[in-house]
């Protein structure tokens, strides 16, 4: 039996967690470990029902929450693949290496930048913070294994961390650590056309389009605590969002 089918098959119907939403388990972690890979089809509906001895709506349902999630895509005709562009839930707040790696990409940075400083006018307005307040920067080049995914200017309020130099691969990790990841945020898309300096780092070209993200995260209590930009590749990374209709 291969791992993949192993993983698969360790469904168990007694446990209190729905089968669909064990199988969801583990077809993500089949991404993870990279035993589905980038544009890997999945077996047929039918052929994972009848395989896992669950119905095809368990099974459907379980490809139509990856999907969602961004991890699948579904091609009318051909059936479900493994996600080749990066979809980001726009709506869930969550870190670079955690949609990296629940994607089965690796995560890693380039530092361009990391220092302190004191607030400028416009972080002192967006964080409302007071003038001469300690911020710590921290500029990266982001990849995913070794394609650069996105360029990531991020304002930390100092007092947040226990030092500049706590933050290795993943600054929300790091928040985290310190009780002071955000919990909710405010984020703004709008698209751009990539600059020579942008070009380079992102290995594309002058001109190609860009998506600029601005992120300005709360703590439970209401502080703002993080003020970020980050410029990702038009061609790599689709934003997505659910929308309800208001009552």
């Amino acid at each position: 039996m291969t791992a993949l089918a192993h993983l698969l098959r360790n469904l168990d119907p007694n446990s209190s967690q729905p089968l669909y939403q064990q199988l969801q388990r583990a077809l993500r972690e089949a991404i993870e470990l990279r035993l589905l890979g980038p544009d890997d089809a999945l077996p047929s509906e039918r052929q994972l029902a009848a395989d896992l001895q669950v119905s095809r709506i368990t099974v459907r349902k379980a490809i139509e929450g990856l999907a969602e999630e961004g991890l699948l895509s579904r091609r009318q005709g051909a059936g479900n693949f493994v996600n080749t562009r990066i979809e980001k839930n726009f709506a869930k707040l969550t870190s670079f290496s955690e949609d990296m790696r629940a994607r089965g990409r690796e995560p890693r940075s380039e530092w361009l930048k990391r220092a302190e400083g004191t607030v400028t006018p416009e972080e002192a307005m967006k964080l409302a913070l007071s003038p001469g307040t300690l911020v710590y920067r921290f500029n990266r080049l982001r990849y995913a294994d070794d394609a650069p995914m996105s360029i990531e200017y991020a304002t930390i309020v100092a007092s947040a961390l226990p030092s500049i130099d706590v933050v290795d691969t993943s600054l929300y990790e790091a928040l985290e650590r310190a009780g002071q990841r955000p919990v909710r945020a405010l984020q703004r898309l709008r698209a751009l056309l990539l600059d020579e300096e942008q070009a380079k780092l992102l290995d594309a070209e002058v001109g190609d389009a860009g998506l600029l993200v601005e992120r300005l995260g709360y703590l439970r209590d209401g502080r703002a605590i993080e003020l970020s930009q980050s410029i990702y590749r038009g061609d790599t990374y689709d934003f997505v969002a659910e929308l309800n209709a208001g009552g």
